[in-house]
C-alpha cells in the first residue's frame, strides 16, 4: 500500500554512491534568460522547506529532475539535519477525536502561541491504534495495532505499508539507519512462551533493500516496559531488566547493531542511588544516548553517555526538580540557547538548566498530548 495526498536523522559518515548534479554548464543552458546561473538557483533550492520544493518542480523539467536526483535530496537531508528550524514534531492525543497533528519545534520554544497543523489524510485507522516505532532522516515508522508496520514522509505525505512480519504482536521495537549498505532498516521483537511459560525474546529486521524479513539467530530473556528503540551510532537501545524491579543494579542497556544484527548489553551510569521511583528511560539528546532516572516523585536526573560505548564517559547533564509532575522521555530537543524541550505525561515543559528555570509553552489548538515524534523535513523516499 502507497499513499500519496497532495502532493537521512542524516548520520554523519553516510556511505552512498556519489551521484553528481547537473553540471554547470547544463544548468545555464537552461536559464537562457541569464537572471540567475543554475548554480545560484541550485543552491537557493536547497535553502528551502520540502513543501516550497514540492511546488517549483512544476517549474520545468529541469527543476523537477534537479529536485527529484538523489544528489539534490541527499545535500537537502543533511541541512535540514543541520538547521533547527527543519526539526519538527508529530503529535498523538489521548481524547476522543484521536487526531494527528504537526508542528514545529522552534515554535514551542521561541513562539508566543504554537500552532499545530492537522494530518487529515490518512486512513481512518491510523487516528485509532498509531504508535511510533521511531524516525530517521525525514521518515517515520509507526506501527498500527502492534502488527502492521508503515514507513511515512509527512514532508511529503507519502506512506507505505511494510510486508507482513508474520507475528501477531510486537514486544519491543525500532527503526534505524544502515550506513554501510545505505539500508533503512525495522527491527521488531516478539516473546515467545514455551509449554512449561518460560519465556524468551525473538528479533527479527527488515531490510528495505531487500524488501524482507530475517530471523536474528540470538535470544534473550528479558522483561522491557518502553518499546521503542532509541538510534545512536547506526544501533538501537532498549532499557532492559529480567525482573520488575526499581533497583538500578538490575537494569541494562540492550544493543542491536543494524549492520549485522548482533546483540549485546552495556552498563547504565552508575548513579549511585539505591532504587528508582519509576523505571528508568532512554533518549537520545544531541545525537548522543541519554538515560532519565526518577528517584523520587519530583525529582529526575538526565544523563548522556558523552563517548559511546564508553561506561566512564556517563555524565550526569543536570537535574530537574519536576514538582509532581512525570518526566516522560525520550522526547527531549535543545534550542541554539541551550534550553531543553521535555515531554511530560501531556504536554510540554521547556527546561532552562542555567537558571534551573522552567517554563510551558503556551498551545492553541490541543490537549491531552500522548506521544511525541522529532522528525526533520526531508525528501527522501528510498522506494
Amino acid at each position: 500500500m502507497e499513499l500519496e495526498a497532495s502532493n537521512l536523522h542524516q548520520k554523519r559518515r553516510k556511505h552512498t554512491t556519489h551521484t553528481p548534479l547537473p553540471s554547470s554548464s547544463v544548468q545555464d543552458s537552461n536559464f537562457e534568460s541569464g537572471v540567475l546561473p543554475g548554480g545560484l538557483i541550485t543552491e537557493i533550492l536547497l535553502r528551502l522547506q520540502v513543501k516550497h520544493l514540492l511546488k517549483f518542480k512544476c517549474v520545468s523539467k529541469f527543476w523537477l529532475g534537479l529536485i527529484c536526483s538523489p544528489e539534490f535530496v541527499k545535500i537537502h537531508l543533511r541541512r535540514s539535519a543541520n538547521d533547527k528550524t527543519c526539526h519538527r514534531l508529530m503529535l498523538t492525543f489521548d481524547s476522543p477525536e484521536k487526531n494527528l497533528k504537526d508542528c514545529f519545534v522552534n515554535s514551542l520554544f521561541y513562539d508566543y502561541v504554537t500552532k499545530t497543523i492537522d494530518v487529515d489524510y490518512l486512513p481512518k485507522i491510523f487516528y485509532e491504534s498509531i504508535k511510533f516505532v521511531g524516525s530517521v532522516n525525514g521518515l517515520i515508522c509507526v506501527a498500527i495495532e502492534e502488527k502492521d508496520v508503515f514507513l511515512w514522509n509527512p514532508s511529503i505525505r507519502k506512506l507505505k505499508k511494510l510486508p507482513s512480519s508474520g507475528t501477531d504482536s510486537f514486544y519491543m521495537y525500532g527503526f534505524g539507519y544502515d550506513e554501510l549498505h545505505d539500508d533503512h532498516k525495522v527491527m521488531v521483537i516478539t516473546k515467545i512462551v514455551d509449554d512449561d511459560n518460560s519465556g524468551y525474546n525473538v528479533g527479527k529486521i527488515y531490510s528495505l533493500n531487500s524488501n524482507s524479513w530475517k530471523r536474528l539467530d540470538d535470544k534473550r530473556s528479558a522483561i522491557q516496559i518502553y518499546k521503542s528503540g532509541m538510534l545512536v551510532n547506526g544501533k538501537l537501545h532498549w532499557a532492559i531488566t529480567n525482573k520488575l524491579s526499581i533497583n538500578y543494579y538490575d537494569w541494562v542497556i540492550l544493543v542491536v547493531d543494524l549492520v549485522d544484527g548482533r546483540w549485546k548489553e552495556i552498563e547504565n551510569p552508575r548513579y549511585g542511588e539505591g532504587t528508582f521511583y519509576s523505571i528508568p528511560y532512554l533518549g537520545v539528546l544531541e545525537n548522543e544516548l541519554s538515560m532519565i532516572c526518577q528517584y523520587t516523585m519530583n525529582q529526575v536526573d538526565v544523563w548522556v553517555m558523552n563517548e559511546y560505548e564508553v561506561k566512564e564517559s556517563w555524565t550526569k547533564m543536570f537535574n530537574i526538580s519536576v514538582g509532581v509532575y512525570y518526566l516522560f522521555a525520550p522526547s527531549f530537543c535543545m534550542s541554539s540557547e541551550g534550553e531543553f524541550l521535555c515531554k511530560n505525561t501531556s504536554f510540554f515543559m521547556i527546561y532552562n538548566p542555567h537558571d534551573d528555570s522552567k517554563r510551558f509553552p503556551r498551545k492553541s489548538n490541543y490537549d491531552h498530548l500522548e506521544e511525541a515524534q522529532l522528525y526533520i523535513d526531508s525528501l527522501v523516499w528510498p522506494f
